[in-house]
């Protein structure tokens, strides 16, 4: 019964992957992949403009400067940060279509979690550049689940997977939820949220602290 709920299930952890499952996992992978990365550049850099050559639209670091916050993100270290995990996954693509049958079977696994992470984040940018901030956030939340999942079933794999499809993303989707949760909440005068803000940014080192930890244990175990 749990073999047979298993086929259905994308996320699911499998010895082996058929011929068409890998080929499927190839052409959503680049295509979701190119999505997210299509929506980061284009809204961090392009502004449209009307023909009186005013702004239609704000860009991400637009926001970002309009609405200060105790979260408030350096645009070029996020922006160098992008450029790294985005290049970085271009490698984990390239394992998709290993002459290796284990690389690829390893690749595969964590497809769907990569899949899905994509089309999330391509929905955030969406979102968060028309100012939906409260949607924006329960989608970081869906994609926070999504992600910390793959975390726990799947922290064991080589280096060329883990950083670039498992703990970058996580980590940037963790930093994301207080980015766009400030913002989604955001008064200017409110003392209060300005006080939780400037406690509750900890949180972020707590939570690396806690997975170098617990990867610490993880070694420690296996060796």
């Amino acid at each position: 019964m749990a073999d047979g709920l298993s086929n259905f299930n994308p996320f699911s952890k499998r010895e082996s992957h058929s011929a068409t499952a890998i080929n499927t996992y190839r052409v959503l992978t680049i295509a979701s992949w190119l999505l997210a990365v299509v929506a980061s550049v284009y809204y961090s850099t392009w502004q449209p403009v009307d023909h009186d050559g005013t702004h239609i639209r704000q860009g991400i670091w637009d926001i970002n400067r309009l609405y200060p916050s105790a979260f408030t993100l350096n645009s070029t270290i996020v922006q160098i940060f992008w450029v790294v995990l985005f290049i970085s996954q271009i490698g984990y693509v390239a394992a998709l279509f290993s002459s290796s049958s284990e690389r690829r079977n390893v690749a595969a696994n964590v497809g769907s979690h990569f899949i899905l992470n994509n089309i999330l984040h391509f929905v955030f940018v969406m979102l968060f550049v028309h100012n939906h901030f409260v949607m924006a956030e329960i989608v970081l939340i869906v994609n926070f689940f999504n992600l910390t999942s793959q975390y726990f079933r799947h922290n064991s794999y080589a280096r060329y997977i883990h950083m670039p499809v498992v703990s970058a993303p996580l980590a940037w989707t963790f930093v994301a939820i207080y980015w766009n949760g400030a913002l989604a909440v955001y008064h200017p005068h409110n003392l209060v949220a300005r006080i939780f803000g400037n406690v509750f940014i900890w949180a972020i080192l707590v939570y690396g602290l806690f997975y170098i930890g617990l990867q610490g244990l993880h070694d420690g175990l296996l060796a």
